[in-house]
């Protein structure tokens, strides 16, 4: 079966730099492919992307050496299944708040016995290779959203769920929980005391650590503070970005 790169990073120690995808168009996935991320992200639950989009989106990536995931709009095993089947490499699940969640979510990214994923994958075949059955438990990624304070409190718990690879922080929604305005580097003292605590509960048990950032300043940091995975921003934001700063020189500001 085809590597994954996220898990060869990951077993030499580290730290993944993940492209994240909101624009629903497959020559822009194209574009993300060609930069230097080591695995890029089909965002399916914030990003304007439905099943029928991100098929072409998953094959674009496929052009170049970087890990194909997806997050999904929700915890729902259908569809978890179905993207996988599209080729996939891995899933980020949001609004994951307790060990039964967590189990659901695992359980649908594993074939069984390690979980009760259904067989078909028409593009994960092509995509993997002939031996994508005997291998895909082994080399897709499950990693479980840690955006509650619900989620918090069950660290431990979540954490310890057999085949659950990773957890990925995101900041806005665990701001917003913590009863502070959504904001993507946490500064308020509460959050970024979860988001440690979050973090060292990962390093406990034995699980990779993920966030969202707003910009490689803040990948670099979190990386060096033991993240092993990070997100910068998304397409469309860094498409504005770009085209202000470039606005703002042509009009010599």
């Amino acid at each position: 079966m085809r590597a994954n790169k996220v898990r060869d990073i990951w077993a030499k120690g580290g730290g993944v730099i993940n492209g994240w995808l909101a624009i629903a168009n497959s020559f822009s996935a194209e574009i993300m492919a060609h930069e230097d991320f080591d695995s890029v992200t089909v965002d399916m639950q914030h990003g304007m992307v439905d099943f029928q989009a991100a098929i072409p989106m998953l094959q674009a990536l496929s052009t170049r050496d970087v890990t194909p995931l997806a997050r999904v709009p929700w915890n729902e095993p259908a569809f978890i299944m179905k993207i996988l089947d599209a080729g996939a490499y891995g899933i980020i699940c949001p609004m994951i708040n307790t060990r039964e969640e967590c189990e659901k979510f695992v359980g649908a990214c594993r074939y069984a016995p390690e979980g009760y994923r259904s067989f078909g994958p028409p593009r994960g075949l092509l995509y993997g290779g002939k031996d994508y059955a005997a291998k895909a438990n082994e080399t897709i990624i499950a990693m479980a959203m840690i955006e509650t304070r619900q989620a918090v409190a069950n660290l431990d718990e979540i954490m310890t769920t057999p085949g659950l690879d990773g957890i990925y922080v995101g900041p806005n929604d665990l701001a917003i929980s913590l009863g502070y305005p959504p904001n993507p580097e946490p500064e308020e003292p509460e959050v970024a005391e979860a988001v440690a605590t979050i973090l060292a509960a990962a390093k406990r048990n034995g699980v990779k650590a993920g966030i969202h950032c707003p910009h490689g300043p803040s990948a670099l940091d979190k990386i060096k503070k033991g993240f092993d995975f990070t997100t910068l921003a998304n397409d469309a934001r860094m498409l504005s970005a770009g085209a202000a700063v470039e606005i703002k020189a042509a009009r010599g500001q």
